[in-house]
C-alpha cells in the first residue's frame, strides 16, 4: 500500500498526515492556505474556534519534545478538542505492554486521533495501518524518516517571508542531512512545490548516499553553497543518532559549517535564516545570526501553531470554509 493511499481518503481529503512524500502539490498548497486562515486567529484576543469540539486527540510521544508536543497540544485546544498527553515513561509500556496493546486500549476510549513521535522509522505508518477507520494519525517525527509538520511549518514560513512563487527561490539546507527527518520532509515538500533550487550543504560524512536522487544539489563548502541563496535552513547535529566518529569535534564543525555573519554574507542581502530547533549556539549557528534581523526562528514556532491547527482540522474536520475559521467564545 502506498503512502498516498494511506494518507488520502477516496474523496481526496487527508485521512492521516505521515509524510510530505507522495502528497500532491494541490494538497500541500491547501494545507498552507488553511494555515494562513488560522494565522489570523492566533493573533486575536479570542483564539478558540469550535471546529473539533467533541473530538479527542492523544499525544503519544516516545521521544523528548518541547516545541512539537506543546504546539500540538495548544493547536488541538485552540480547535476546541479534548487532549490527552500520555507520559510514555510512566505508562504501561514500561511494564512490558506492546505498542499495539497501548493503541488498542486508547482506541477503546473512543479517541479520534493519535499524534505520534517515535525513535523508530516507520512507526507512524505502522500505527496508521492498525487503527480503526475513524481514527487518524499524525506523524510528529519517526526516527530518521520524516517530520512532515515541521517541514510544512518551515515551508509556510518561507511563503510568508518570500511569497508563493517558490520557483524563483534558492533554498539551502545546512548540517546533519544524514540523520535529519526534517531535511527529508523539507526536500520532498519543497520539490513538490516546484522550488527553483534546493541545496544541501554538509560534511561528506553527514550526507546520505545518492541524496541527489531526491532532487537536490550537494555542496561540501559552506561559503560556496550559500552563494546567492534566498533561504538558509540550519539543522541540529543529531548526536544521539550518530554511530561512530562522524565529526572530529563540534569546534571544528563550527569553524567549517557553523553559520556566522561573515559566511552568511555570501547569500542574498535579504536572505531568511531558519532553524527547526533546538539550537546549539556556537555549534550550528552564532547568536548574532540566530537573534539577528534575518532570523525568523521564533516566527517558525508561531507558524507551527497555525500549520498544526490546519492539518488537524483538515484530517478530522475535512476542508473547512473560511467563514468557519473565525474566533468564537467557547464555554468550557
Amino acid at each position: 500500500m502506498s503512502n498516498t493511499n494511506i494518507q488520502v481518503r477516496e474523496d481526496g481529503r487527508l485521512r492521516h498526515f505521515l509524510s510530505t512524500e507522495g502528497l500532491s502539490r494541490e494538497l500541500l498548497t491547501e494545507i498552507l492556505d488553511t494555515a494562513e486562515s488560522f494565522a489570523g486567529v492566533t493573533e486575536q484576543s479570542v483564539k478558540k474556534v469550535p471546529l473539533l469540539r467533541g473530538k479527542t486527540i492523544v499525544n503519544l510521544f516516545f521521544e523528548a519534545s518541547t516545541r512539537t508536543r506543546t504546539t500540538f497540544e495548544l493547536a488541538a485546544k485552540r480547535l476546541s478538542a479534548d487532549v490527552l498527553n500520555i507520559n510514555v515513561n510512566a505508562s504501561a509500556t514500561v511494564k512490558g505492554e506492546t505498542l499495539l496493546d497501548t493503541l488498542r486500549n486508547l482506541e477503546a476510549m473512543h479517541v479520534d486521533m493519535f499524534v505520534v513521535r517515535h525513535s523508530d522509522s516507520g512507526t507512524a505508518h505502522f500505527i496508521a495501518r492498525q487503527v480503526k477507520p475513524h481514527v487518524s494519525v499524525i506523524n510528529a517525527g519517526d526516527g530518521r524518516h520524516a517530520h512532515p509538520t515541521q517541514a510544512m511549518l518551515d515551508i509556510f514560513t518561507i511563503r510568508r517571508e518570500k511569497g508563493a512563487d517558490f520557483g524563483r527561490l534558492s533554498v539551502a539546507i545546512v548540517g546533519d542531512i544524514a540523520h535529519s527527518r526534517v531535511a527529508r520532509s523539507q526536500i520532498h515538500g519543497l520539490n513538490m512545490l516546484n522550488t527553483g533550487d534546493v541545496r544541501v550543504i554538509a560534511p561528506r560524512t553527514l550526507v546520505p548516499a545518492h541524496v541527489e536522487s531526491l532532487g537536490v544539489r550537494v555542496f561540501h563548502d559552506l561559503r560556496e553553497g550559500l552563494r546567492d541563496v534566498d533561504v538558509v535552513i540550519m539543522l541540529r547535529l543529531q548526536n544521539e543518532r550518530m554511530e561512530g566518529a562522524l565529526l572530529p569535534s563540534e569546534h571544528e564543525y563550527y569553524q567549517l559549517y557553523g553559520l556566522t555573519e561573515e559566511k552568511l554574507s555570501m547569500a542574498r542581502p535579504d536572505v531568511t535564516v531558519m532553524h527547526p530547533g533546538p539550537i546549539n549556539r556556537g555549534v550550528e549557528i552564532e547568536s548574532e545570526v540566530a537573534d539577528g534581523p534575518q532570523s525568523v526562528i521564533l516566527e517558525q514556532v508561531t507558524n507551527g501553531l497555525a500549520v498544526r491547527m490546519a492539518i488537524m482540522s483538515m484530517v478530522l474536520g475535512g476542508k473547512q470554509e473560511s467563514t468557519l475559521v473565525s474566533p468564537v467564545e467557547v464555554r468550557e
